[in-house]
């Protein structure tokens, strides 16, 4: 397996300017990173692939939808914006030198309803994803889906939905993004859940329950960890926590207080606990 940490634990701009940023979290001994962007940004794609290059550091990235882009909307306009705006979002990942981008891909971000899912809604993000998975394809990039907590999102909570989902697509290109924040929240034993969608998986965030530093809560590490193993997966254990978010991170993320002395602090911290319980679990 290989360590990654996100920039998001700094900060949600990705530029050259992070480049100290970039050289600190090579030097801590992680293997990659994780960067967050939208169609526009980073504008400097050429500038930001370069120093990552120099660095020897892989990259994945993430993304979310804007609530004008919702791939789940009854409005058709705003569906289109949703497929163009998945679509750019992965030419930008390969123009990075990146393999895979990740997050709730399907839905735009802090969209509630007041009811459940229905089944146009699941057809239109079906439409959606597999049109962003023919982009992925051309552009030799794989589509990680993220279920989010009861909280964050009404459409995809579970890992067993996820599944589903990505079944429903049906692109080899198209797989399950497991984050153990929300698995805490939503699934009654997150090990258990892990195993059942093994053949699906495609990317591992690593959170703590509070979204803290990883090995500072009540996160069953060792189960998931040891599930990991025996499943198989030899992916990425990507850090996404929080410490002392920027304002609007911090109001999508309801994140009130500060989860650490710093994001360096949570980034070198996690990254030696989950290397040290890897170590001893012999993966």
């Amino acid at each position: 397996m290989k360590f990654g940490v996100n920039t998001m634990v700094w900060t949600t701009r990705v530029g050259k300017a992070q480049e100290s940023l970039f050289e600190r979290i090579q030097e801590w001994g992680f293997d990659g990173v994780e960067l967050f962007l939208s169609p526009e940004e980073p504008a400097d794609v050429a500038a930001v692939k370069a120093v990552l290059d120099r660095l020897e550091l892989e990259r994945t990235t993430c993304s979310v939808l804007p609530r004008e882009a919702n791939l789940i909307s009854s409005e058709p306009a705003t569906r289109a914006r949703g497929v163009e705006f998945l679509k750019k979002c992965v030419e930008r990942t390969a123009e990075l030198g990146a393999q895979l981008i990740c997050g709730p891909l399907y839905a735009g971000l802090g969209v509630m309803t007041g009811r459940r899912r229905t089944p146009d809604e699941w057809k239109w993000a079906v439409e959606g994803l597999q049109a962003a998975a023919e982009q992925g394809r051309e552009c030799n990039v794989t589509l990680c889906l993220e279920p989010l907590n009861r909280f964050e999102t009404y459409f995809l909570n579970t890992l067993e939905d996820a599944a589903r989902l990505v079944q429903d697509v049906g692109a080899p290109n198209v797989k399950i993004h497991f984050d153990t924040f929300h698995a805490n929240i939503e699934e009654r034993h997150p090990a258990q859940a892990l195993r059942s969608v093994a053949k699906d998986l495609g990317h591992v965030h690593i959170s703590e329950n509070d979204r803290g530093v990883p090995g500072t809560g009540h996160n069953d590490w060792a189960g998931i960890l040891k599930t990991l193993r025996e499943i198989g997966y030899d992916g990425w254990l990507t850090i996404e926590s929080f410490a002392q978010p920027e304002p609007d991170l911090a109001a999508a993320a309801a994140i009130w207080r500060d989860l650490a002395p710093s994001g360096d602090d949570l980034a070198r911290s996690g990254l030696q606990f989950i290397k040290g319980l890897t170590r001893e679990m012999g993966s």
